[in-house]
Order: structure tokens, then sequence, then C-alpha cells
């Protein structure tokens, strides 16, 4: 009877062990930071197959969401309406957090109509970021003109932000050229609270631009919610390159992480020597290998 009750109390053991060893694992995976692809990566393939075709491909590589870009009222997403786009996300298992946006218009004012309906489709999606991706560089060559745009960054953010929706700039290397001891990107950083705006650096353009990217955290730090990361090409840094496979130590880079404030990390590559499709999935396999 006793060797039967040890026996029970082994077996109960091992069973807890085992619970052990799986909430671990479980606790484990739950932690591994998900990557997401923007979408301008696959321009060229949207204009040679079906939007559902990339989208499948995009799933199958193993990315967990995407930032779309291009929308216009007269053709959506690839000639997707909203409704339609999103139903195909949830098909393959893809949310999108955050899309670029055009804002063009802010050169010259605010265009009210266009921005309702950003909302409108950001809701549609179930995104929580509305990302400036672009203007024309002649806004910061002078630091005037850099604040002029703040002030006009803070009414967008401030109709955003009553919709539950928040506004975020994507950076290319012109932002930090100097002007005068900064650099416009400075000038947004100050002029705009982390309440009114975030960032989603291109770590690409930064690098290109000479920044010290660890400084520039510590310098800012929490204000980088979003990372578009794409990597230099070895040969010619005008040129991208599947992540590792480059100049930049992402290794590194990812340890910053925290400090920066990242949520959302998100692979781009604009230029492929080998097929984008096989380029996307190398890429986010070294990024997970390195958790």
């Amino acid at each position: 009877m006793r060797m039967k009750i040890n026996a029970l109390k082994k077996t109960a053991l091992i069973s807890l062990i085992m619970l052990v060893l799986l909430s671990a694992v479980s606790i484990a995976n739950a932690s591994q930071r998900a990557y997401g692809l923007q979408l301008y990566s696959l321009r060229g393939e949207f204009e040679k197959r079906s939007v559902e075709d990339v989208i499948s491909k995009v799933a199958k590589a193993g990315y967990s969401f995407v930032e779309p870009y291009g929308y216009s009222k007269q053709t959506g997403f690839w000639g997707l309406s909203p409704k339609n786009f999103k139903q195909l996300l949830d098909k393959y298992k893809l949310k999108t957090y955050g899309g670029h946006y055009e804002f063009g218009f802010l050169e010259k004012g605010i265009d009210y109509d266009v921005i309702e309906d950003y909302i409108t489709v950001a809701k549609t999606l179930g995104q929580k970021y509305i990302i400036f991706p672009y203007i024309n560089r002649s806004v910061f060559k002078s630091e005037a003109k850099v604040k002029e745009l703040a002030e006009r960054l803070k009414v967008v953010s401030e109709i955003f932000k009553k919709s539950g929706i928040k506004l975020a700039y994507h950076n290319h290397d012109f932002e930090f050229k100097d002007l005068g001891g900064k650099t416009g990107y400075d000038i947004l950083l100050k002029e705009l609270k982390p309440t009114e705006m975030e960032f989603e650096i291109d770590l690409y353009w930064a690098i290109r631009a000479k920044q010290n990217i660890e400084q520039f955290f510590k310098d800012h730090c929490g204000r980088f919610t979003m990372w578009h990361i794409k990597d230099i090409r070895k040969s010619d840094e005008t040129k991208n390159t599947e992540i590792g496979n480059g100049t930049i130590d992402y290794k590194k880079i990812l340890k910053q992480a925290k400090l920066a404030g990242l949520k959302y990390a998100i692979v781009e590559q604009e230029n492929f020597e080998i097929d984008p499709f096989e380029s996307i999935s190398r890429s986010i396999k070294y990024l997970k290998g390195l958790e």
C-alpha cells in the first residue's frame, strides 16, 4: 500500500514539473517579439499578382501584422475597399496597427475632409496609428518651416485623439539636416509632446544620416513606438539588403528596444537582389533567431 502511495506521489510530482515546464515555455513564447511588414516592400508584386496572393505569402513568411500604404478614397487599397481589405487580413490572421497615409496637403494647410476619411479607414481596419510618412524635403530646410509644420501636426493630432487614434511620424534622412545646431527632427521632438505625436524611426535612414542610435534613444527615451527595420547593403549604402546581411548591427540595436519605447517592429526593404518573398522570409527568420 505504501509503495502504491509513493508511486502516486512520484507521478503527481512529475506531472507538476511538466506543468511548470510547459508554463515556462508558454511564457517564453508569449514574450517573443512580433514582427510586421511594411507592404511598400512588395509594391512591385501588387502590380503582378492579386492582393490576396501577396498577403497570403506575407502570412506564410511568418509576419504577424502588416503596415499598409497608398490608400486613396477612389481606389482604397489596391482596388479593395477598407472593409474588404480588413476581411482579407482577417482571413490570413494578420493585424494592422498603423498605416502610412498621404499628408502632402500639410505643406499648405489642413484638409479636414481627408483627415476625417483617414480616421474612418483606420477604425475600419482596427488601426491605432495614422502615420505621416513623407513630406517635401524643402519643408526641412528652415527652422521656421518645420515649426509651422509642427503647429499643423498638433491640430491634426488633437482631431485624431478625439477618435482614439494616435499620430506618428516616419522619417527619411533629410529631417536630420543641420539647421544651426539643431535638426528638423530635433524640432519635432521638442515641439510635439509624447501625448501629441509618437515616432516611427526608420533606422536605415537615421543611420545613413550619421545618427548615433544608442545615444539618440538615451536622449529621447520612450519616444520611438515603432521602428522601420531595414539593412544597408555592404556594397552600396543607397541600397537595402536582407536583415543580418548588411552593415547594421540589429542584435545590438534591439537591446535598446525598451529604452526606445518600441512596441511595433516593422521590416521594410525598398530594393532587392533576390526574389522579394524569399528576401522577406530571410529577414524575419534572422530577426526571430536573435531572440
